[in-house]
């Protein structure tokens, strides 16, 4: 399949087959186990690959569409080779994934015609959300973009501090209050402060709270409402963060917030420090939302667009 005759950058392609080692080793271990003492693919190996599949947090339904697939080809030709299989496994894989519109780019970008860039970012706290907008600050202001940072978490002190250290590191402006006020109003001034210093992209971190779905809800629409005031079409785009060391309760949390708002677009982090990296295949193909960027280690470099060929190259090397 011409999939993979993709040029990947050599660097971002190593960063990627490092940070995505736990899991591949992990699902090599329960694969060979899966096809030991078989030659062929029968019912047997299709039952065993669906468990490893399913044990490395792909999730349920993907993990039957692959499953289809690969039945789909066994029919076809009777006689399939194990040793076959993990190739037919990137090719299903990669053929699942280019049916949604997760994965296609290569570089951060930022669509044109919109000034300033309204990027509202959500998530529960501690799956690396102020990291994941410290590290975007980065990227943005690496091509010379102009970005101004919106402390809208006003409901934990840690989070205005620690967009804070960020915002230093990276050297570009914060809007923030004090703990406790009210979030729509720190919105409202970002967006004023970006209108006013002529900023490419502006980006607002949100409460990461979700015990109560009603509450997350009302407030990220009154977020929203108020930004329209100064930027009638913001936000033009809400990034959910996800943690994908959490594996199945990454997926809950993406079913949760999609439900509390409209979610356009995600980010999977932590993937380097667990085996649990086939998570980003399933929720990309479960949620059909673009899964954006996934971060594979700690450094301020680690924060890579995802593309889906590079990965599932990367995951089944």
């Amino acid at each position: 399949m011409s999939f993979f005759k993709k040029i990947f950058s050599s660097e971002k392609k190593e960063t990627l087959d490092k940070g995505l080692e736990k899991s591949k080793s992990s699902f090599f271990s329960k694969l060979g186990k899966a096809v030991a003492g078989k030659s062929k693919v029968d019912d047997e190996v299709l039952d065993n690959l669906e468990e490893v599949l399913v044990s490395s947090d792909v999730g349920v339904n993907t993990t039957l569409k692959v499953i289809e697939r690969i039945e789909e080809r066994v029919s076809k030709d009777k006689y399939l080779g194990t040793d076959e299989l993990n190739l037919i496994l990137r090719e299903e894989i990669a053929g699942l994934l280019s049916e949604t519109n997760s994965g296609e780019e290569k570089e951060f970008v930022i669509p044109s015609g919109k000034k300033p860039y309204v990027l509202m970012v959500v998530g529960v706290n501690g799956v690396g959300k102020t990291t994941t907008i410290g590290k975007l600050a980065y990227q943005f202001k690496k091509q010379g973009k102009k970005v101004v940072l919106g402390a809208a978490d006003t409901f934990r002190a840690a989070a205005i501090d620690q967009l804070q250290v960020w915002a230093d590191r990276v050297d570009v402006p914060i809007v923030k209050q004090q703990m406790g006020s009210d979030p729509a109003s720190v919105a409202f001034d970002s967006l004023k402060s970006a209108v006013n210093q002529d900023a490419d992209v502006v980006i607002i971190d949100t409460a990461g709270r979700l015990h109560n779905k009603i509450n997350l809800m009302n407030e990220l629409t009154k977020v929203k409402r108020v930004m329209q005031k100064v930027v009638d079409d913001a936000p033009h785009e809400v990034l959910l963060v996800l943690d994908g060391s959490t594996g199945q309760n990454a997926f809950e949390q993406a079913k949760q917030f999609t439900k509390a708002t409209e979610v356009t677009s995600l980010a999977v982090t932590k993937l380097d420090g667990t085996a649990k990296g086939g998570v980003v295949i399933g929720i990309s193909d479960e949620f059909k939302i673009p899964v954006k960027y996934i971060g594979v280690g700690e450094g301020i470099e680690d924060l890579q667009v995802f593309n889906k060929y590079e990965f599932v190259d990367s995951f089944f090397k």
